[in-house]
């Protein structure tokens, strides 16, 4: 999964750059003039949820207060996505040089990477490398002669729960607590890590401001649509003869995107990893973008022969494991779930139950108090939908009542 190996790099995340660049032209400006290259560029979080990164930055910034964070999300935990680990091992430089002049932007003097728990094998690699950014000034007080400017990092070693990947489950886990989602609001931005305004962004995302600090927010806008600016990469894995990261731009399709990685007799794609959606080969035109079809990076293949039911009752078993149990919806909702998918399999169950389970799945998406329940009837939904005939003629001689 290495891109240097494969030579496969985008127009972007892995264009040139040299270490320290990023924060030798932040240092330069005024942290308006940054603040606005941001907005400029229409980025938006690269971890799934979208949200606009100058919004975030302009209000962290705007809060009043002595002690600020700057947290990288390097959690990670969505089955099948894996991108974030390879900027971790190959290009750091523009994963923490992103944080320097994201600290720098807000005003924060201190930055905590949450890493997954998983990925402890890189946790000595990195923190070799933030102390040779120390050794270089690169990071500590007065960073390159400026005058007031201090900002350090350090690492968190996550403990391998998925629903740290949500921020305020993660700063409950930075604190030492358990990872449970916070009630919100009050959002992160004015009380997050400390009761402190924190702003907490995806590695990709951090990698993507080294180069709009360089280059500037338009011309990171001329990549993509206009409501999906910029490049996303993608995690792709399953029956295609290339798996790996590529860097494409937003907007591009999905069979375009099956096409490079040489996959064939696909029958479904699953975007966005087991949270997300599983589209058809009839949908295979749709692009992939916020208006479209939204992901945080995971794209998942699927062949012509593969039990999609089976698919599903693997993603469902994975959010009963995975629920921290704090809300209703999601803790008994997934069990219904998958209970629902056992039922299917086992050949005993009516439609009006199975279409009761949907609806269930609708209230999760409004009700539940994360993006792990709101998300997780996701491929339930769009699985037992798009695969209908499959599913429900299994041929297993069972008793199903219409």
């Amino acid at each position: 999964m290495e891109l240097k190996k494969n030579k496969r790099k985008g127009p972007v995340i892995f264009s040139e750059y040299k270490r320290g660049d990023t924060i030798r032209k932040s240092i330069s400006m005024s942290r308006n003039d940054i603040l606005f290259e941001l907005k400029d560029s229409k980025l938006r979080g690269r971890g799934g949820a979208g949200f606009p990164l100058s919004t975030k930055c302009m209000l962290t910034s705007a809060a009043k207060s002595e002690e600020k964070f700057l947290v990288c999300n390097a959690d990670e935990g969505e089955p099948g996505t894996f991108k974030d680990r390879v900027l971790l091992i190959e290009f750091p430089e523009l994963v923490f040089d992103g944080m320097v002049a994201g600290g720098y932007t807000i005003g924060a003097s201190k930055g905590i990477v949450y890493l997954r728990g998983e990925y402890e094998y890189l946790l000595k690699p990195l923190e070799d490398y933030l102390e040779e950014m120390r050794k270089d000034n690169l990071l500590g007080n007065n960073i390159l002669g400026k005058e007031g400017f201090d900002f350090d990092i350090k690492i968190f070693l996550g403990s391998g729960a998925y629903v740290c990947g949500e921020e305020t489950a993660l700063i409950e886990s930075l604190e030492g607590h358990r990872g449970e989602p916070r009630n919100r609001p009050p959002y992160p931005i004015n009380t997050g890590f400390l009761r402190r305004p924190t702003a907490v962004n995806n590695v990709e995302t951090l990698a993507a401001v080294s180069h709009i600090v360089m280059k500037g927010g338009a011309w990171f806008a001329k990549f993509g649509t206009d409501k999906s600016t910029g490049s996303k990469l993608f995690s792709v894995s399953g029956d295609c003869e290339k798996p790996g990261v590529y860097e494409l731009p937003w907007g591009t399709k999905i069979s375009e995107l099956l096409k490079l990685v040489e996959a064939k007799d696909t029958k479904a794609v699953q975007v966005g990893g087991a949270s997300g959606f599983c589209i058809p080969k009839s949908q295979f035109s749709r692009t992939l973008a916020y208006e479209d079809v939204s992901t945080g990076g995971s794209i998942m293949i699927f062949r012509e022969g593969r039990d999609m039911l089976q698919v599903l009752k693997n993603f469902m078993e994975f959010f009963v494991d995975e629920s921290c149990g704090q809300c209703t919806p999601c803790r008994m909702g997934n069990i219904k779930l998958l209970e629902g998918v056992e039922m299917i399999e086992k050949g005993k169950y009516t439609f009006s139950y199975i279409n009761k389970l949907k609806d269930l799945g609708k209230t999760m998406q409004l009700a539940s108090k994360c993006g792990l329940g709101q998300s997780s009837p996701n491929p339930f939904i769009s699985i037992l939908e798009n695969f209908n005939e499959e599913i429900f003629n299994r041929g297993n001689g069972g008793t199903n009542v219409r």
